[in-house]
């Protein structure tokens, strides 16, 4: 995207993701709790669309119920889980940059490694049982626990 000025810079949605990152970096360093990081991460979601929040509702659930060593916290105002101080995983809503579907995405940190090539972001047009399915098995791949997903299917039954 261009300014006035013919340049090419970040778009005011990407500007608005950096801002609420540094926001979210001086609330770390004043020493924020766990409770305070969910609750960021809970408001975050309930200032969503509705077909985005019921996703975002969805994701949160798979990790809360398969990933409990996962942090929620917000990582450039999307909802994010993380492990050690590193986010593992986030979800980027339609709604953030305008796109036509959410963004389930990992970061190197998540244990998704399959050969020389991997997908590390996966797109959410709609929620399906089959896309929390697939949700609980790239959450589970994620954090390591192969058996985690078919304990999923069993709570979702």
């Amino acid at each position: 995207m261009s300014d006035t000025t013919g340049s090419v810079g970040f778009s005011e949605a990407e500007r608005e993701a950096m801002k609420a990152r540094a926001a979210e970096l001086r609330v770390e360093r004043g020493g924020k709790k766990k409770a305070d990081f969910l609750q960021a991460l809970m408001e975050r979601i309930d200032e969503m669309p509705p077909v985005d929040q019921e996703i975002a509702v969805a994701v949160h659930s798979i990790v809360t119920e398969l990933a409990p060593e996962l942090t929620p916290r917000t990582w450039y105002s999307m909802p994010a889980y993380e492990k050690d101080g590193n986010v593992v995983i986030f979800l980027q809503d339609a709604a953030k940059f305008g796109t036509r579907y959410a963004t389930l995405g990992f970061n190197d940190s998540a244990q998704l490694d399959d050969g020389d090539i991997w997908l590390a972001s996966y797109a959410i047009p709609r929620l399906t049982d089959s896309v929390k399915e697939k949700i609980a098995e790239l959450v589970a791949r994620a954090v390591g626990q192969s058996d985690a997903a078919a304990k999923w299917a069993m709570i979702a039954a």
